[in-house]
């Protein structure tokens, strides 16, 4: 009623967003990005590997994306095999990938029906504050960006491939997918980005990925209670604005980092 939460935020505000792109997230990886919600923290790592691609799609590579949710982020989760939030997660961000078409597969293929390279998208919660896939998307398009990959030939005679580490090139991001979380209470009321208790207390929460153009890439509501179309208009509206605040930071942190 008073337009106030318990962490002192308006009902349509973003806690504080910070990323953190390259060699200080994960010195290993191909690629890689530190995204902060708030307390919500998780981190992305991007594994380049060579492999020969599917018969039916020979002139494309893949992207394998993977969300993990361990014991280590919050009390909610269990250590074993991934529970049924982080599968959502992962499906979530592989429709993400495969809608927004952030990378081309055909751009991946190195030689036709015989070498392309995988992409193995890591993403992993360090701390969880509510809120996981819109970090999880962020930190996975901040990641993509910082991924560069060295250059592949085939030798004719041998019919081997051949890497050349000096020579590096950055990957063709043709768009950047933002996702913009909302929690929903008593069908009328919507906040943005909320918090775990936030979301417990929530009767639904619902997801909006817009691109560049301000198009929809992707609606994600698990259940809960439904939304009217005037409700959904603000939510696209607001999430928007939520792209062009986040494109914006990830340019800043690249400009920042370049050589």
């Amino acid at each position: 009623k008073e337009n106030c939460r318990p962490d002192g935020r308006e009902l349509g505000e973003f806690r504080a967003t910070t990323v953190n792109i390259g060699k200080c997230s994960i010195t290993t990886a191909d690629g890689s990005a530190l995204v902060k919600l708030g307390n919500t923290t998780v981190i992305c790592g991007v594994k380049a590997e060579l492999a020969a691609p599917a018969a039916d799609s020979a002139n494309k590579g893949y992207i394998v994306p993977n969300v993990e949710l361990p014991s280590l982020c919050s009390t909610r989760f269990r250590s074993g095999p991934p529970g049924e939030e982080a599968q959502a997660a992962s499906q979530f961000i592989a429709d993400v990938i495969e809608n927004s078409q952030i990378i081309a597969k055909e751009d991946l293929c190195i030689a036709n029906g015989k070498l392309a390279w995988v992409l193995y998208c890591d993403i992993i919660c360090l701390d969880y504050d509510g809120n996981v896939l819109d970090a999880s998307a962020f930190a996975l398009l901040a990641a993509l960006k910082n991924v560069q990959l060295p250059s592949v030939t085939i030798n004719e005679e041998t019919g081997l491939s051949e890497v050349n580490l000096k020579q590096k090139s950055p990957l063709t991001i043709r768009n950047h997918p933002v996702a913009t979380s909302f929690a929903i209470f008593d069908d009328t009321l919507l906040i943005v980005d909320p918090t775990a208790e936030e979301e417990d207390l929530a009767t639904g929460t619902v997801t909006i990925v817009t691109d560049d153009e301000g198009r929809l890439c992707s609606v994600h509501k698990p259940g809960g209670s439904p939304l009217t179309g005037a409700k959904l208009q603000d939510c696209i509206t607001r999430a928007i604005t939520r792209h062009k605040e986040v494109k914006k930071l990830i340019d800043k942190v690249i400009n920042s980092i370049k050589p």
